[in-house]
């Protein structure tokens, strides 16, 4: 194991007869910005918090570094954790609040001047020091959270949707500074979001949760291009990947054909190693970004309801003639689209398929 990363050796949480957590395996590697990412009740907050040892572990080992730290006091964890709420100490200046811990630890007053100093200077808060939090933003306040749990060194930083409270544009704002900090310290940072645009950003590797399980874990693009199941599929990437059922008509030693359920113009052909007996339904995966506009007038038909226009990009959201709902990406501005009817078809090698319980077909 190397002397800061984090391992997980099928660790549960339950809570009575409640199983939050359900049997997880990971290793983070020393210096990985690794991001749990999954909707509300997937269990990620359960899991950071069983690493920092607020949370006691059902069965299973938690180790950081050479140390098996499953049963171990927070305090000797060596670990810092931000929160989503900020916690500073209102009557304390930010020089204070960040040395707080420190003072606690009976550190001498010219080693805790100096990390808060180092630490300031790293979060562009050395004007801020003799201010208090009512007199920051909230962004500045954020950072002193992290320049608190900076000047502690710890072996592993562990952030709990630390962003949340704050407006869009600081969140964009903050996530840079996270990354810019995650490069000048080279440390283990492991980050809860239940934002997958936080996630792609942020993280060399990106665990998604869902029931207690880590549904699969890689590389952000790794997930985006090759998502192992219909959850992850639609859960990376924004907006959300568009799902139609379908229909295998054929299957030889090349692949199979489909027709979408309802769109009689919409039959496809595909590689696939998996056997599927003609009639076998599916359900197939297209991202919005993958469906272009046809010039001839076959493929999907489309009624137009809501036009997204970001300016750079646009996303056309409508219906099919069948009802299904789809989503489909333009470049450049496109104006007067809504209300109207247009065609739209995948590209080579961007369809995906599901068997019926979500599980990738390949």
């Amino acid at each position: 194991m190397d002397e800061t990363g984090v391992r997980l050796d099928g660790v549960t949480k339950s809570f009575g007869t409640v199983d939050v957590i359900r049997g997880v395996d990971m290793h983070i590697p020393k210096g990985d910005f690794a991001v749990f990412v999954g909707p509300s009740g997937c269990g990620k907050s359960t899991l950071l918090r069983m690493i920092a040892g607020l949370e006691d572990t059902t069965s299973g080992a938690i180790r950081i570094g050479e140390e098996d730290v499953t049963h171990e006091d927070p305090a000797k964890r060596g670990v810092a954790m931000v929160f989503q709420s900020y916690a500073l100490y209102p009557h304390l200046s930010v020089f204070e609040n960040m040395a707080f811990s420190l003072r606690l630890a009976k550190r001498p007053r010219a080693e805790i001047d100096k990390k808060v100093r180092e630490a300031a200077e790293i979060l562009k808060l050395t004007e801020q020091l003799d201010k208090k939090p009512s007199a920051l933003s909230g962004g500045q306040r954020q950072r002193v959270a992290i320049g608190r749990a900076i000047v502690r060194q710890p072996k592993v930083f562990l952030f709990d949707e630390p962003l949340s409270n704050l407006d869009a544009e600081l969140r964009v704002q903050m996530r840079l500074e996270l990354a810019r900090l995650h490069r000048a310290l080279g440390a283990t940072m492991i980050y809860v979001t239940h934002d997958q645009v936080e996630a792609m950003t942020l993280a060399d590797d990106i665990f998604v949760l869902q029931g207690g399980y880590v549904q699969q874990y890689g590389n952000p693009l790794d997930l985006y291009e090759d998502p192992s199941n219909r959850f992850v599929a639609g859960f990376i990437g924004s907006p959300s990947m568009n799902f139609f059922d379908a229909t295998v008509t054929g299957q030889d030693a090349g692949g199979i054909t489909l027709r979408l359920n309802g769109q009689q113009d919409a039959t496809y052909s595909l590689p696939l190693e998996a056997r599927l007996a003609e009639g076998a339904a599916v359900v197939v995966g297209i991202r919005p970004e993958h469906l272009a506009l046809t010039e001839d007038g076959a493929g999907l038909r489309v009624t137009v309801d809501v036009a997204e226009e970001l300016g750079g990009i646009s996303y056309q959201h409508g219906t099919l003639e069948g009802g299904d709902p789809v989503i489909f990406q333009q470049t450049g501005a496109r104006h007067g689209m809504r209300g109207t009817i247009q065609t739209v078809s995948p590209e080579p090698g961007r369809i995906f398929l599901f068997d019926g319980e979500g599980n990738r077909l390949r």
